[in-house]
């Protein structure tokens, strides 16, 4: 019987970060102008301080093409070296023409670029890179970009201090290349049937809820042995990891994470400070800041870590970009 001509099975590797955000800033201040809240309730329950907020022009493609722009600048990589381009959101507007189809094309990609849209809500940027680092290792692309791009402003009522306080908008964008070894580990997944309602997007107009007691409870008793997988799967110890980047939806659940895996005493990305719970984008989003920032670490091993609506999970281990010089 014939076989399959595939190439040897080889790695893949981050190359570079990049990220955008709308100008416009929502304080807590501004926010208590709104709705019956305060700065010192926020801060108390979540650790938001500020979030972005998309304007006319800001959509989940405008931004998702800037955040793709500059993380292809950032690795050095031409636009018709992509061969995937994975777009994560769930606040999608249009289902034809796509997103990553228009993203391609805004990027000038190649036509042989293939474009693919997901939706994991909170875990799309984990679930994108899993599946752009299956995609290089098999060879049917040398290059992928996976973008993370969301307007959760658009769906949430502004008169619900319970949701409204939580949001925020921008885009965060990673490139995957071909490696020799690999740098980014297996991708550990799942979802959690009896949560499968925590989270909605639903109504017309679309409307974000959440169920906050069911999320918090599960991330503070179950999402630390998920994220123990990821780095099981990658064959390390939680002792090698040098970076933790988890779903950015509330310092509150972040922190008691981080101290559940004693990562205290590593870099931890703590972006909802700045920018709010922006769903598929947070993770890369936060990531992208802090290498822009040259506050990142240079090729070390980085645990990801997504969790939400679904209610799905998704964690891998991936080794930090090194710079350019």
């Amino acid at each position: 019987m014939p076989t399959v001509n595939t190439p040897a099975l080889r790695g893949s590797r981050i190359l570079g970060f990049g990220h955008h955000q709308p100008a416009r800033i929502l304080t807590n201040d501004e926010l208590s102008t709104m709705v019956d809240t305060n700065d010192e309730w926020i801060r108390t329950r979540t650790g938001i301080e500020t979030r972005h907020i998309a304007g006319p022009d800001d959509t989940v493609t405008s931004m998702a093409v800037e955040a793709g722009r500059r993380a292809l600048a950032d690795a050095g990589i031409e636009p018709a070296a992509v061969g995937l381009v994975i777009v994560a959101s769930t606040t999608h507007r249009d289902r034809a023409p796509y997103t990553a189809g228009r993203v391609a094309a805004a990027l000038g990609l190649s036509p042989a670029a293939a474009p693919i849209d997901i939706n994991t809500a909170c875990s799309g940027f984990e679930y994108g890179v899993g599946l752009a680092d299956q995609a290089i290792r098999v060879g049917s692309a040398d290059v992928a970009l996976v973008i993370g791009s969301e307007v959760l402003s658009g769906i949430v009522d502004w008169t619900d201090r319970s949701t409204c306080v939580l949001v925020g908008d921008g885009a965060g964008a990673a490139v995957l290349g071909a490696s020799d070894t690999a740098q980014i580990g297996p991708v550990s997944w799942g979802s959690v049937p009896h949560l499968e309602e925590a989270v909605l997007v639903s109504g017309d107009p679309e409307r974000f809820t959440q169920e906050g007691r069911s999320i918090y409870r599960w991330a503070i008793t179950e999402a630390a042995d998920h994220a123990r997988a990821a780095v099981a799967a990658a064959g390390m110890t939680l002792d090698d990891i040098e970076v933790f980047a988890f779903h950015q939806a509330n310092l509150r659940i972040i922190e008691p994470l981080v101290t559940a895996l004693g990562g205290e005493s590593k870099y931890v990305v703590r972006d909802v400070v700045e920018s709010g719970n922006t769903s598929a984008a947070s993770v890369p989003l936060g990531l992208s800041k802090a290498w822009a920032r040259g506050e990142l670490p240079e090729g070390v091993p980085a645990l990801l870590f997504g969790f939400g609506g679904g209610f799905a999970h998704a964690g891998q281990v991936v080794t930090t970009p090194v710079r350019r010089h």
